[in-house]
Parts: structure tokens; C-alpha cells; sequence
């Protein structure tokens, strides 16, 4: 069989980096913040040229790259500045009485040489979020962006490139080719956030060398609106989450259950609010789908019968302006895949019980909704509604708090990250027993005897 040169340099990088985890290079702690300040001050530096190749690649403005991008990569390295040397260290845990005497703790340790897929939606957040984990956790990384936003995939090779040792860090670009290829090497650990289907095939890829995987896909999220919520604030919250990035947003609301006493304030509030945004490439404030491809695929999913508001495509523009969809049910085109686009359907539900049968029907979400100020309901809703992560009276916020894992359960993803749980997602925690050699029972010992049973089944 002929190896391809993108091949062997592939698997040549794989060995060096493999090489250069085990010198134990990557171990020290000071190395680590060494190498994170040093990718702060890149980011910092190369900022504005960050900026504009995200505007060629989607039109987004360089305040929108700013709050969804850039400040929550900074706000992730300050955090793990801050705390990494808290993180590394051993963790005492309790020691049962058949081991007295004896300490019990957990020894985080780096997983070794490890291959971050990075998302189109966000390509600098979704790129180098996981690698800012594995950084902190003293993997050696290999990177691989989108391919879909260019620009952006272009500028991190360019910065990671020209600046780390590939034998610790390198991106590598390419499309479904390349990717395939960087799958078929062993790693010690894959981040991956995209879609369910593509997370199938690298879970699969992974199988084959029993490695470790972090799947960060998404799902049809729902917004539940109980009658008795401040309806006004809500929808205010929800459309600016709906639509920021075009609806690009794994997180965003996917799909709206209306109570139907509020069924028509909601909707005349809904279009208040997205006129009031003016949401425009002009106004800098919205983005364009990422490519045709998406477009006709979103295109296809209006149906210009159940077109509450918008349902207008701009081809040359590549966009998509914000549409609500009515009369929304489970078999229309709209409610078959997740939507990933500025289009909101609104389901009407007659009682709460419609509504967690409807959401429990499907698969389980990466994010979830509730617009209530009813205990009894708020309660009902985390106990019955399975999903990653969410908000109560709010959309998509429960993301930029680095205190909340961020992952999804099922056919969302698996694993979460952020903050202290990046760290503890590129590491794995050895258990040790570390016991004294001044004391010991026979118990455990041959010469069995009821006498010993009666001791330890007390213990």
C-alpha cells in the first residue's frame, strides 16, 4: 500500500509529538503557564488580524468577535493562570477503615498526545478553547480547524505555527481528506465538537485505538413558555440568543412550546423585539450562513405557508433573515434535524404535560429552556428534562459561566469542558492507596476463620 506524504508527515508528527510527552516536557507546571501566558500574549497581539479574518469568513463584526470569541479564550487562559497550580496538585480523599492506617488521594496526570477537531460556528472559541484545556493538562496537541471559515483556519496555523514547537503544538488544515487521515493515528485523547453524525464517525475512529473522546456535539434545544412567565423579558432574552451569530449556535433555542393563553403575545412580542435589534449585516449586529451549501438547506426548511415573520433569503448575500414559523408540528421539515439558522418554530401547547412529552420525545437536547417563576414547575422541569446544560428564565448564558461544565448527554455529546473541567478533561486521575509499613492486621490474611468474618463484616 502507497502512503500518501501527507500521510507519513502526519504520522511523523504524531511519533515526535508522542516523544516529546514522554521527555516530560510538558509535565512542570511552570512550563504550562509558561506556554498559556505565551499563547495570551499571541492572541493579544495578532488580535485586529483575528478580527478581520473572521469579518471575510462570516461578516462578523469585530464587537460580536469580541463577546463570543475572543474575551471568553482570554477570560479561559486567566482562569487557568489563576488556578492551575491548585489544579495539579493531589487530592485528598477519605480512607475506609479496613485500610486504617493509610492516605487515599488522586494524582492528576497529562493524558499524553492528544487531536482537538475544532467547529465552524465559532472557529476561534471552538478551536482553541480545548486546546487552552489541554495545554493546562501537559498534552502535547495536534489541531485541526474547520476548514469552512478559511481565514480563521488560516490565522491560528499562521500564530500556533510560527510560534510553538510542532512537537508540542501544530494545526493542521485540510477538509474531509486531511481528517480522515489525522483519525486514523492513535491518540491518547479526541476533542471533537460538529455535528452528531460526523461525532459518530470520530467516536468510531477512536474505537479502534480505545481513546479517550470528547464529543461536543447538539440537538434540537427547546424553549418552554409557561403561562405564568414574565413574558415580556423572556422572549427579549430568547431572541437575542435565537439570533446572535445567525443561529449558528449549538446552544441557541432550536424550537419554542408557547403556552397557548400567551400564544399571540408572544409572537407580536417576538416581532417587537427582532425589529428593535434591526438585525442587519449593515447594522454589523448579524452574520452570514456559512456557506450555500447551509443556506439552501435552511432554505429549504421555511415553510412559506407557516411564515409567522421573515422567511426571506438574500442569496447573494448569503443570508437568512430572522423568521418565526407558526403552527409549527413534529412532522414538518423544520422539526425533522437540528436547524442551526435564524429560523424559530413555534409549537402551541395546551398544558406542561404536552410540552415535556414533546421534548422527551426526541433526543435528548445539548441545552434546555424554561421561562417560569413557578417553583413547583422549575423543579418538575430539572427532574423530568434531560439535557447538557441550561437556563431557567434565560437562553444560552449558562455557557459563559466557567464554573458550569459545558457538555452534552446522549446524542448531544459526551464529556464537558470549561474552566476547571477543561483541565480535568485532558487529564486523567490516578487513584492511590498510600499506605505505612509500621502496622498490620492479619485479617486479610490466609488462616480464614468465623472469628475474622465477625471482625470484618463490622468493618
Amino acid at each position: 500500500m502507497v502512503i500518501s506524504t501527507f500521510e507519513q508527515e502526519v504520522q511523523e508528527l504524531v511519533r515526535n509529538q508522542r516523544a516529546f510527552f514522554n521527555s516530560s516536557a510538558t509535565r512542570p507546571v511552570e512550563f504550562r503557564i509558561q506556554q498559556l501566558k505565551k499563547l495570551k500574549a499571541l492572541l493579544l497581539e495578532h488580535e485586529e488580524e483575528m478580527h478581520q479574518a473572521i469579518f471575510k469568513d462570516f461578516g462578523k463584526s469585530k464587537f460580536e468577535n469580541q463577546l463570543t470569541e475572543f474575551f471568553p479564550l482570554i477570560d479561559e487562559i486567566n482562569i487557568a493562570l489563576k488556578n492551575l497550580k491548585t489544579w495539579v496538585k493531589h487530592r485528598r480523599v477519605s480512607t475506609n477503615t479496613i485500610n486504617f492506617p493509610a492516605s487515599s488521594y488522586l494524582v492528576p496526570e497529562p493524558l499524553g498526545v492528544t487531536l482537538v477537531i475544532g467547529a465552524w460556528n465559532f472557529p476561534y472559541n471552538l478551536s482553541l478553547t480545548p486546546l487552552i484545556g489541554s495545554m493546562a493538562g501537559g498534552n502535547t496537541t495536534i489541531l485541526k480547524p474547520s476548514e469552512l471559515p478559511a481565514e480563521t483556519s488560516k490565522i491560528m496555523a499562521r500564530i500556533i505555527n510560527n510560534n510553538f514547537d510542532p512537537n508540542y503544538i501544530r494545526v493542521v488544515e485540510g477538509a474531509i481528506p486531511e481528517t480522515t487521515t489525522l483519525l486514523a493515528q492513535r491518540y491518547d485523547k479526541i476533542f471533537f465538537t460538529g455535528s452528531p453524525k460526523v461525532g459518530k464517525i470520530v467516536h468510531k475512529a477512536a474505537a479502534e485505538h480505545l481513546t479517550n473522546v470528547t464529543l461536543e456535539l447538539g440537538g434540537k434545544n427547546p424553549a418552554i413558555f409557561a403561562k405564568d412567565c414574565a413574558l415580556k423579558m423572556s422572549v427579549k432574552r430568547m431572541i437575542w440568543a435565537k439570533f446572535v451569530n445567525s443561529g449558528q449556535l449549538c446552544i441557541t433555542t432550536d424550537y419554542a412550546l408557547v403556552h397557548q393563553d400567551i400564544k399571540d403575545e408572544f409572537l407580536k412580542l417576538a416581532v417587537e423585539e427582532i425589529k428593535k435589534h434591526h438585525f442587519s449585516k449593515e447594522k454589523a449586529n448579524y452574520v452570514k450562513i456559512i456557506n450555500n451549501a447551509n443556506l439552501e438547506r435552511l432554505a429549504s426548511l421555511i415553510d412559506p405557508e407557516k411564515v409567522y415573520y421573515g422567511g426571506k433569503v438574500d442569496r447573494n448575500m448569503r443570508v437568512v433573515y430572522p423568521t418565526i414559523m407558526e403552527n409549527v408540528t413534529l412532522n414538518d421539515a423544520v422539526m425533522q434535524e437540528e436547524i442551526f439558522g435564524p429560523i424559530l418554530p413555534v409549537i402551541t401547547i395546551e398544558t406542561l404535560d404536552e410540552a415535556f412529552e414533546i421534548v422527551k420525545s426526541l433526543e435528548k437536547p445539548l441545552a434546555a429552556y424554561l421561562f417560569s417563576d413557578s417553583t413547583k414547575i422549575k423543579d418538575r422541569f430539572l427532574r423530568e428534562i434531560p439535557f447538557g446544560g441550561g437556563c431557567i428564565n434565560d437562553c444560552v448564558m449558562h455557557n459563559t459561566n466557567p464554573n458550569l461544565p459545558f457538555g452534552g448527554v446522549g446524542q448531544s455529546g459526551m464529556g464537558s469542558y470549561h474552566g476547571k473541567a477543561s483541565f480535568e478533561c485532558f487529564s486523567h486521575f490516578k487513584s492511590v492507596l498510600d499506605k505505612p509499613t509500621a502496622i498490620e492486621t492479619n485479617l486479610k490474611y490466609y488462616g480464614y476463620s468465623e472469628s475474622k468474618m465477625k471482625v470484618l463484616k463490622m468493618l
